[in-house]
């Protein structure tokens, strides 16, 4: 099978099976959703929907965030991992979003990357969920499901692998397309069992083809 029709098979399957997948983090604003994607970093996203309701009762918006201390934010995170330098990060972004952009999210790479505690990831996070824009964030879930697939081929790191999937899957599903792939990621094609029998992909699946030779 080619790659073209690897794609082609995989998104007929999941647009099929999944056509609703969505973040599974907690979140009712574009604040809200900044706040728990650096919180989700190594981190499941059940556990930063545990800690976010008492953070967000107590820093419910950008103007609150920015104006509290680290010894107040700190303990409301605690269980989460890297929770110190998450803390600094919350407190940098939160300053930095009410001075340079009024408290409000922005909606381009180039100024949510500046942000302390935004990579790329993040930032196509925000740019897909938020904002509709076809924004393909790899995580370690997206990586490796896609290199199983076949989807990618020869990614040495998530910005190739983005590249890839962002020049194969049409602009309009891009923003789905990466729930697709880390919800299976999760769930599914896990890191070290991956649950073939189960999995409707197998006739496209270079990883199970090489497994059945």
């Amino acid at each position: 099978m080619t790659q073209a029709e690897r794609y082609a098979y995989a998104i007929e399957w999941f647009s099929a099976n999944a056509p609703h997948a969505a973040t599974e983090l907690n979140y009712e604003n574009p604040y809200q959703l900044l706040v728990a994607v650096i919180l989700s970093a190594q981190c499941t996203d059940k556990r930063v929907n545990m800690v976010t309701p008492a953070l967000f009762a107590r820093f419910p918006d950008v103007p609150a965030l920015a104006s509290a201390t680290f010894e107040e934010v700190e303990p409301l995170i605690r269980s989460v991992t890297f929770a110190n330098n998450k803390t600094k990060h919350l407190l940098g972004m939160a300053t930095q979003l009410q001075s340079q952009y009024k408290g409000e999210v922005p909606n381009t790479m180039e100024e949510l990357t500046k942000l302390p505690g935004v990579g790329r990831k993040t930032a196509n996070v925000i740019l897909s969920v938020v904002f509709g824009e076809p924004g393909m964030a790899v995580d370690t879930h997206v990586f490796r499901v896609a290199a199983r697939i076949g989807l990618t081929e020869n990614a040495k790191n998530p910005l190739q692998a983005e590249q890839q999937l962002v020049a194969n899957i049409p602009a309009e599903l891009i923003p789905i397309a990466h729930h697709w792939l880390i919800l299976h990621g999760r769930y599914t094609c896990v890191a070290r069992k991956p649950q073939c029998p189960e999995c409707g992909l197998k006739p496209a699946c270079a990883y199970f083809e090489s497994t059945t030779k």
